[in-house]
């Protein structure tokens, strides 16, 4: 059903209603008016009656002749005029005028005007004491006016009143239909433009003039917010999708090598039962070095994927002192032989996902684990984190072969790495992912020793100028492509 057709239905069906709830007060109104004037009209004829009832009384009192007493009658229903009155003394009733049957009983007093009905007819009455100077000079004199020309007066309102009311109800019904789809054609003039929207034709999106309707405007914002936030959904569903296709695509192209080399010890292993011990040794440790490298590539590409598909709402503070401790004792444990030193400033607070920069210092210190030593020496590592202007700084530097200044922008890119590198050539570019989702910056620099790598990274301080709250990237593809932009925009060789 339309809203004008609803708006009609209800308008038609609530005006009676409110007809007949006025034309009820009104009645009542009416009926109060009717009652005074008849009542201010017997409190003047008892007035002006109960002087000649005084003597009527008297005259019937004292025996007088029978021509007195009819004469006072007379003079007493001559004063009262159209109202009714019925005279009751201590030895006789006198009566006269309009007035209810004998056999009516009438109330026991009526100092104030009352209505009595009687064989289908309604009576004002009133009644008064009437009393004299001498002895048995005392009655009560009743007034009564017909209430016949108030009743008609009620019909005839009450009759209007139902008349306008069938009256109102298609009449008003008709205009609020009317004025109802007038109102609602700036509705009618948005759901169009909304319903013309197509974004598999093209990207228009919904436009709205306001109308200064506050009902339409609000609604027609409403609909921009949802719509806005649908399409950021099948962004990030689209997103996510090639997300999924890049994974398997790179995932299949990076496992190709060490499935295959496996492929061939493991047929080595089942085609030579024989094999001498050392050379067997030497196919179970290739097969053990495989699985690693397997392993770690499948860990990688899960935590770069993880990166492109974060929202905003895992960010919140993170202390990055306590994440550089935790690190840095689990590589402790795991390569008991290195050198691992750290400096840390407590109290360094950062926007960010803690997994995330938990990612970015692990393969740091695994990045310069693994590369920081030379000669068959163990590696020796070292940590600073420091705050500086508003940014929090951390600086992982090694004492190994160190990255040429021409490759150290190849270095973040998907599956570089060294010929001899033991890892998937996916460390850092998962550490510059998480540096770009955190707004931070990153730079590969010589040590002060001069021999080995130095890297740092800066990131925006809680309470620092750089601000508190990061947002996320409009485009996060890494999965899909390299850190071209990003590296750019982030990364400062030197």
């Amino acid at each position: 059903m339309r809203l004008s057709t609803r708006i009609a239905l209800a308008v038609g069906a609530t005006v009676p209603v409110l007809v007949l709830a006025t034309g009820w007060l009104l009645l009542r109104l009416v009926a109060a008016d009717l009652h005074d004037e008849q009542d201010t009209h017997l409190r003047e004829r008892a007035t002006a009656v109960a002087k000649d009832a005084r003597g009527l009384l008297r005259a019937s009192a004292a025996d007088r002749s029978a021509a007195v007493e009819r004469a006072r009658e007379r003079r007493l229903f001559t004063s009262a005029l159209d109202v009714g009155v019925r005279l009751i003394g201590p030895e006789e009733t006198f009566t006269g005028g309009p007035q209810p049957g004998e056999g009516v009983a009438l109330p026991q007093r009526a100092p104030v005007p009352v209505t009595l009905r009687a064989d289908g007819r309604s009576w004002r009455v009133l009644s008064t004491r009437v009393t004299g100077a001498r002895p048995g000079v005392r009655g009560t004199l009743w007034l009564f006016a017909p209430d016949t020309a108030g009743d008609t007066q009620l019909r005839l309102v009450r009759r209007r009143v139902v008349t306008v009311a069938l009256l109102a109800a298609p009449l008003s019904g008709l205009l609020a239909g009317a004025v109802a789809t007038r109102a609602s054609r700036p509705l009618r003039r948005l759901r169009d433009r909304a319903s013309g929207l197509d974004p598999r034709i093209n990207a228009a999106r919904l436009e709205h003039a306001p109308t200064r309707i506050a009902e339409v405007d609000d609604l027609a914002h409403t609909l921009q917010t949802v719509l806005t936030r649908y399409d950021e959904q099948a962004a990030r569903t689209a997103e996510a999708l090639t997300t999924a296709r890049s994974f398997a695509s790179a995932a299949s192209h990076e496992l190709r090598t060490p499935l295959m080399s496996m492929q061939t010890n493991l047929e080595i292993l089942t085609e030579h039962p024989e094999l001498p011990g050392p050379d067997r040794d030497e196919v179970l440790g290739d097969l053990r070095r495989e699985h690693g490298r397997l392993l770690g590539l499948l860990v990688m590409l899960r935590e770069l994927g993880r990166g492109d598909l974060v929202e905003a709402d895992a960010f919140g503070p993170v202390d990055l002192a306590d994440i550089v401790e935790v690190s840095a004792e689990e590589q402790r444990r795991r390569h008991p032989l290195a050198l691992i030193s750290s400096d840390c400033t407590v109290g360094l607070r950062v926007h960010g996902w803690e997994p995330g920069l938990r990612v970015v210092v692990d393969n740091l210190l695994t990045n310069a684990l693994v590369h920081g030593g030379e000669d068959g020496r163990p590696a020796q590592v070292e940590i600073t984190l420091r705050a500086s202007g508003g940014l929090a700084v951390l600086i992982v530097d090694d004492r190994g072969p160190g990255i040429r200044p021409d490759r150290r922008a190849e270095v973040f890119e998907r599956f570089k790495r060294r010929p001899d590198s033991p890892g998937s050539g996916l460390g850092l570019t998962l550490v510059a992912q998480q540096i770009d989702l955190h707004r931070g910056g990153i730079r590969i620099l010589n040590p002060p020793s001069g021999t080995g790598t130095r890297i740092e990274v800066t990131l925006p301080l809680i309470n620092g100028s750089a601000g508190a709250e990061a947002t996320l990237p409009l485009q996060r593809n890494w999965m899909i492509t390299t850190a071209g932009r990003p590296q750019e925009f982030h990364k400062e060789d030197s």
